[in-house]
């Protein structure tokens, strides 16, 4: 971003203000301006550059969520069958992603789609007769899905020597696997994909973009509008801003940002914060032995956003192999937070939450504490499970993103903790957040365009519905119903991101 930004002077007022320089922000600030090129539109971002907090490369697993490899989207029901439904609708979400994208490629405005998104077999892999008897059903279930026609199985283990020959190296023959294969999974860097849409609203549009400036507070005004106290953190300068709409999605400050707006839509909301480490290698001799990304089961007691998993990752043209995560604790919301964070964001409205989540939740505690006093040893030990002559010389520990996990009221259990997205407006339409983590960048797409359907709805089925199906044709329609439209959009994708599958 040039340094000429740095000097700019927010203006009193503006019809859109969107809080964060992250995936979320940029892809709902590049609707908009798709939209209604004329829209006053101001991005505030508190750090030096977009993407630096959980949208940056390293701070996720760069998964482009598929549902493909993630065995928590298909639960066993207590018959026996396997639900896909979940993961359908995930799929579709990603699909809805990969069409914006191809969209913004071939309109010029962002190039080289290999920067940020490649092709990366995805794979479920499990141990054990039990397990393998789960995913065996799993498959039969979702090969019957457009979505997911072309999933191979296999428990052979001269088939999953081709597939994953770093995980077969050293195995015993006796031992039981099975796996899952889906060469159309992707590996995203959205932290590349963010900047990039950065630029183009930078260069290209009349959206301002204010970098080290932080919203501190957000109130309702008399007349339906959104007054912010705004500081710039380098001339520490403080001024307000109003808007028409306001959208949040500041990554782990959203919460308390929604709470400060005091909307009905906010009441019973608490956050849980979560850290994460991954073991990362550069050996070039193990990068070769595994081009997938392999997840397997959780174990018990562990969240499912601690999935165990042994990635490929593409950043800045460099492969590297990625394994965990390992969960940690930080009562930071953001990596570059504050460690009061945590506990400013208790209130009365909230508590009751965070307690029965608590309450009901703590063999989940007793997980984390585990994990938090894992050496570095210890993880090796896991990473041996995959890769049974794992070195430890070979893997260094990098810190992963902050994470705040979504805890919601609920009515027998006083709070739940959620693990996915959710997205918050108010009755109003006139401000939205978006909590929560996991599949989270993956469908950012999704998500924004959820929040123009219940903020803009008028428009969105009128005047802006063209330019709409010009950015996602699939829109509207569903894909799991529809093996001819699934084709169609998964070939334009293909061809417009330069994927090799």
């Amino acid at each position: 971003m040039p340094n000429t930004i740095l000097s700019r002077t927010p203006k009193p007022k503006y019809d859109v203000v969107l809080i964060g320089g992250g995936i979320m922000s940029a892809t709902l600030a590049t609707l908009l301006h798709e939209f209604d090129p004329n829209l006053n539109i101001a991005i505030f971002e508190r750090l030096g550059r977009f993407a630096k907090e959980s949208t940056a490369a390293w701070n996720n697993a760069g998964t482009g969520h598929s549902a493909f490899c993630e065995l928590n989207y298909t639960p066993e029901n207590q018959d026996g069958t396997i639900d896909i439904s979940k993961a359908e609708k995930i799929a579709e979400q990603f699909e809805i992603s990969k069409q914006f994208w191809s969209y913004l490629i071939d309109k010029k405005y962002i190039s080289t789609p290999s920067d940020f998104i490649n092709s990366c077999a995805h794979m479920s892999l499990v141990f054990g007769e039990k397990d393998a008897e789960y995913l065996k059903k799993r498959h039969e279930a979702m090969k019957g899905s457009p979505l997911f026609s072309a999933m191979e199985f296999s428990t052979d283990h001269n088939q999953l020597r081709e597939w994953i020959p770093l995980v077969m190296s050293k195995r015993n023959e006796s031992e039981v696997l099975a796996a899952t294969k889906m060469d159309l999974g992707t590996d995203v860097n959205f932290g590349s994909l963010t900047r990039k849409m950065g630029r183009h609203l930078l260069e290209d549009s009349n959206v301002e973009v204010f970098l080290y400036h932080e919203v501190k507070d957000i109130d309702p005004r008399d007349d339906g509008k959104w007054e912010m106290k705004v500081k710039d953190r380098i001339h520490s300068h403080k001024q307000e801003v109003v808007a028409d709409f306001v959208f949040i999605g500041a990554g782990g400050y959203a919460l308390p940002l929604l709470e400060s707006s005091d909307i009905k839509e906010s009441e019973g909301y608490g956050g849980f914060p979560v850290s994460g480490e991954w073991l990362v290698t550069h050996n070039p001799e193990l990068v070769k032995k595994h081009q997938a990304k392999v997840y397997t089961q959780a174990t018990v007691d562990a969240p499912p956003m601690s999935v165990p998993h042994l990635d490929l990752r593409i950043i800045d043209g460099k492969k590297a192999l990625l394994f965990g995560p390992f969960a940690g604790f930080s009562t930071k919301f953001l990596k570059e937070g504050n460690y009061l964070d945590l506990p400013a964001s208790v209130n009365t409205k909230n508590i009751k939450s965070l307690f029965g989540a608590w309450w009901h939740n703590i063999p989940l505690t007793k997980y984390l504490v585990q994990q938090v006093a894992m050496t570095k040893a210890q993880r090796i030990q896991h990473l041996r499970e995959f890769v049974k002559d794992a070195k430890e010389e070979d893997w260094e520990l990098k810190v992963a993103g902050q994470r705040v996990q979504v805890i919601k009221r609920d009515g027998k259990q006083g709070g739940k903790l959620e693990f996915g997205t959710e997205v918050v407006v108010n009755q109003a339409g006139t401000i939205a957040s978006l909590l929560g983590a996991s599949p989270g960048a993956s469908t950012a797409v999704f998500a924004m365009v959820n929040i123009l359907e219940k903020c803009f709805p008028e428009k969105l089925n009128g005047e802006w519905r063209e330019k709409l199906l010009e950015m996602i044709p699939s829109y509207g329609q569903k894909l799991a119903n529809n093996p001819e439209l699934t084709e169609k959009v998964r070939a334009y994708s293909k061809e417009k991101l330069e994927l090799k599958y």
